[in-house]
């Protein structure tokens, strides 16, 4: 799927690949926790991190906000297997019946982490596998 992004995301993934010397192919806002998350082209997730959470805490105190970084894959099923994490998924089934929806097979003692607090990183998850792989839900197995 063809993502279309704001003239802000644009903006801050220009300041993310500036600091981090990593490409983001995707940025979503969540305004109400003053968070905002990127998507980080495959292979290239440790350079967006980097030493010891150094350079993503860089990106933070340039933007004033919290980041989260998922990392892209080619298939949903290990795409919505990197929203989740650091939650250990062990198997995604892409279901299509009316919509489509990723079951994802986690860790009983991870349901928490990959549910996130106050639901924002499966929420983060849901939003990402939609604009990239027209997946309508994510639901824990």
């Amino acid at each position: 799927m063809r993502v279309t992004l704001s003239d802000a995301a644009r903006r801050h993934i220009a300041l993310f690949e500036d600091v981090t010397d990593a490409t983001a192919v995707d940025c979503l806002f969540d305004d109400t926790n003053d968070r905002i998350c990127f998507l980080v082209t495959a292979g290239e997730i440790a350079d967006a991190i980097g030493p010891d959470g150094q350079t993503v805490e860089k990106v933070e105190q340039r933007l004033g906000r919290q980041v989260t970084l998922v990392e892209n894959a080619d298939t949903p099923e290990a795409f919505v297997a990197n929203a989740l994490a650091p939650a250990a998924v062990y198997n995604v089934t892409i279901s299509e019946n009316r919509d489509t929806v990723a079951y994802a097979e986690v860790d009983r003692a991870d349901r928490g982490v990959a549910i996130g607090a106050d639901g924002r990183r499966i929420e983060t998850a849901r939003r990402l596998a939609k604009r990239h792989f027209d997946i309508d839900d994510i639901e824990l197995a």
